[in-house]
């Protein structure tokens, strides 16, 4: 053989030769086209859809491989039990079987006594969804259901009957378990997604409190407050499924982390509330401007600086020392800017509480 020889041309000692740089060059490349092509379809279709199918695949072939009647039925019960998180899907798959499995008792003994009829299948449904729902097992009422119109469409109640149901019910929910704890999507860059934009909504709607303050005929929507809060829930619910995901259930610092920014922002619009009072410019509107002007930076710190806390302090030290209003317009503006200084103060206690200061070695909330 002349020319190159190639990873699979084998010597005459009967070894294999090394690995070319050309082969390790295409199977790189081989191996970055496919991870793309797998993460564009993920993007599209969703991982749960994904993840069902899968499921729903491998339910029917194991089904068919045993000779089990009717192998669909255990595609459909996979379909139903495949979920977002992995104790989610355990307590769901839980549900689904424990409902079926009485369900299936329940149908066996009213079709046994009373016959094959259809009022007998709302009866049925009037006997269990109530019971289902009452015993925490709501989320198995659908699969129940499957397994009942199957008893119903044989027509008869026997060993080998319930024996085919039971086993599409294990193959199927079976399949669908092992899918939800194979793998699930990782969180954190979601979650990382929303801190920012939680962050930079909060140090514009500090930015247009400090503006209004210094020029109370501004005009400020406040679109901010409404992203913030969209951010916020939306953190949460991401929160709640990394903790979900997790095998060992603990606490999730992310989700302490965005019921702090939820207790904040509750602060944050009343102190809306007070600055919507302020219509004239007065010498402590601008002391407090400055004031959100440094937590529009401070809010974006991993420390609890307290350098805004030392500031309000000071400030609201000088208050009791003013010279009283002159006019009923000033005596509002001025009461509405005492009201604003101590909702400050309660929001800066929520950061205090749950941020760690800069000299400290507490671990912060978020790493």
């Amino acid at each position: 053989m002349t020319g190159r020889r190639t990873i699979d041309t084998i010597d005459s000692d009967g070894r294999a030769d090394a690995p070319t740089f050309e082969s390790f060059f295409l199977s790189g490349v081989l191996f970055v086209l496919l991870r793309r092509w797998f993460y564009s379809i993920r993007a599209f279709l969703g991982f749960r859809v994904l993840k069902t199918a899968a499921a729903t695949l491998a339910a029917i072939y194991t089904a068919m491989l045993f000779g089990v009647t009717g192998p669909l039925g255990a595609g459909l019960l996979a379909i139903l039990g495949v979920d977002t998180t992995r104790w989610r899907g355990l307590k769901t798959v839980f549900a689904r079987l424990m409902a079926s499995v009485f369900a299936l008792a329940l149908a066996s003994v009213l079709f046994q006594f009373i016959g094959f009829y259809i009022w007998v299948v709302a009866l049925y449904i009037l006997l269990s969804f109530p019971l289902l729902a009452r015993s925490g097992l709501k989320d198995g009422i659908v699969s129940g259901s499957v397994v009942v119109f199957h008893l119903f469409a044989k027509g008869e109640v026997s060993f080998i009957v319930i024996w085919t149901e039971l086993q599409l019910l294990f193959i199927g929910l079976g399949w669908a378990t092992v899918f939800n704890l194979i793998y699930m999507p990782k969180e954190k860059k979601t979650l990382e997604r929303l801190r920012l934009r939680t962050e930079d909504s909060f140090a514009a709607v500090f930015d247009g409190l400090s503006r209004h303050l210094r020029y109370p005929e501004t005009v400020w929507a406040g679109e901010e407050l409404l992203q913030a809060a969209d951010a916020i829930e939306a953190g949460i619910e991401a929160a709640i499924r990394a903790r979900e995901n997790r095998f060992i259930p603990q606490d999730e610092p992310w989700l302490l982390y965005f019921r702090m920014r939820q207790e904040q922002l509750d602060s944050i619009q009343l102190m809306m509330e007070s600055v919507a009072f302020i219509s004239r410019k007065v010498p402590q509107a601008d002391l407090l401007a400055d004031l959100f002007d440094r937590l529009a930076l401070d809010v974006k710190s991993e420390y609890y600086e307290g350098e805004t806390e030392r500031m309000l302090e000071s400030l609201q030290e000088t208050f009791p020392r003013m010279p009283l209003p002159a006019s009923r317009d000033e005596f509002e503006t001025r009461a509405a800017l005492l009201q604003l200084s101590r909702e400050l103060k309660r929001c800066l206690a929520i950061a205090k509480r749950e941020k760690r200061r800069k000299s400290s070695s507490v671990p912060t909330v978020i790493q």
